[in-house]
């Protein structure tokens, strides 16, 4: 797969709510012309206030705004939110919207877990911050730890061509939004502010993102930081991060070590011993839940983004990530998990093996083994249909029935987890 690069960004790496929430506000506020938004999770608290109020100075400076949410990562907005947005005309749209049976939430798999935002194609973000007061150190112990960047450059142009395409097709074709196709080719030597968008789907794009973690583990000479929040990847990415490893590379791995959900940390676990013997080095991140999606590789490449390394980010969600090829901010990034390892993390250690110890590894490792070697085409068994958007309206405003406003031609919806299982991805 090659990517559309294009060069001459300028990219600013933001760490947490408290960097994030002001600048991406700032510039929604300042908007003139259009505002493109994508989230899984908007959450009617603090944060997802303040958003509205940028949101709605967006519309009174007369720009178009358009925001997609959700079904399933966003299932409870109510009128106190969405009245005032559609009385001054912005789009909320839903990917997907829940739908219930006796009080379950039904449609959970393949969901649009994109975190994206552009603002009159000048400036752009894109990471796995979601709009909830979670991300803020003031939500307490489970406040969550996370990265996004900011972009201002010739990308920008690449990503709200990207978000306009899939108002009305949430997975679009990469024709239909790349737009400098004379750049596409080998991946260029690092340079300044060069940097592509790279997107997973359900049809056209569907290993885009893991294949770009395969690719730099491969080309990886000196040291790999891989940070991600939901780690259980297939059994490819496995492969070369052991052979990374085995052939001299520091490859370091950050986990969660104080989950949002416990089965998070139990399923990275069981793929640690794998790991450890091929000489990677697995550090669990112990401050807060970790919820980020990072890495950088040999100082040179990196990326950030939405897509976790596990079966439902890998696998059925609609994901967004960006890879650059810059080393200051490749260096910046990596000096920011080099300060988690050094303060915030634990190494994992393996036990002395056991007899009852090694018979169990052994047995565990074998299912551990074929499940991540063929959950790819097991999870085209799991339920799809013809996605929708729809447009979501406050209860005194919805007519009956709802409005369908999209019907993409094929199959497409997407995966994530219920009420605060959902705010974790």
């Amino acid at each position: 797969m090659t990517l559309d690069w294009t060069h001459g960004n300028h990219l600013t790496l933001l760490e947490n709510g408290e960097d994030y929430y002001p600048r991406v506000f700032e510039a929604i506020a300042q908007a003139r012309r259009e505002v493109l938004l994508e989230t899984f999770i908007l959450f009617d608290d603090k944060v997802g206030r303040q958003l509205q109020q940028a949101l709605l100075q967006a519309a009174r400076n007369g720009a178009e705004v358009h925001v997609l949410v959700d079904g399933w990562g966003s299932p409870d907005l109510g009128p106190g939110l969405l009245k005032p947005l559609a009385d001054a005309g912005v789009q909320v749209r839903a990917y997907e919207p829940v739908r219930g049976a006796f009080g379950r939430r039904l449609n959970v798999f393949r969901r649009m877990h994109r975190k994206l935002v552009v603002v009159d194609d000048m400036v752009a973000f894109v990471g796995g911050i979601n709009y909830s007061i979670d991300h803020l150190a003031e939500y307490g112990p489970m406040a969550k730890q996370d990265y996004a960047i900011e972009i201002a450059g010739p990308l920008v142009h690449q990503i709200g061509a990207f978000c306009r395409a899939a108002l009305t097709t949430p997975q679009p074709r990469r024709h239909a939004w790349t737009w400098r196709r004379e750049q596409r080719g080998p991946a260029p030597a690092a340079s300044h502010g060069t940097a592509a968008l790279v997107t997973r789907d359900n049809e056209h794009h569907r290993r885009d993102i893991e294949l770009q973690y395969r690719t730099a583990l491969r080309l990886a000479r000196k040291r790999v930081v891989i940070a991600n929040a939901y780690f259980f990847p297939g059994y490819q990415l496995l492969h070369e991060m052991r052979r990374a490893a085995r052939r001299g590379v520091r490859v370091d791995l950050i986990v969660q070590g104080e989950p949002d959900m416990a089965i998070v940390r139990f399923a990275a676990s069981m793929l640690y011993a794998h790991l450890i013997r091929a000489g990677v080095h697995v550090f669990e991140y112990c401050a807060r839940p970790f919820h980020g999606k990072v890495a950088v590789f040999d100082d040179e490449w990196a990326t950030v983004g939405s897509s976790n390394l596990d079966p439902l980010s890998l696998a059925l969600n609609l994901e967004a990530n960006v890879v650059v090829r810059d080393p200051d901010f490749a260096l910046q990034l990596r000096e920011r998990l080099d300060e988690l390892i050094d303060h915030s993390c634990r190494e994992v250690k393996l036990a002395p093996p056991t007899p009852w110890s090694s018979a169990l590894a052994q047995v565990r490792s074998f299912f551990v083994f074929h499940f991540v070697h063929r959950f790819p085409s097991w999870v085209e068994w799991l339920p799809h249909s013809t996605p929708r958007v729809e447009t979501l309206r406050p209860p005194s405003l919805e007519p009956k029935p709802r409005h369908v406003i999209a019907r993409p031609a094929r199959r497409m919806d997407q995966s994530g987890t219920a009420g605060s299982a959902a705010g974790a991805r």
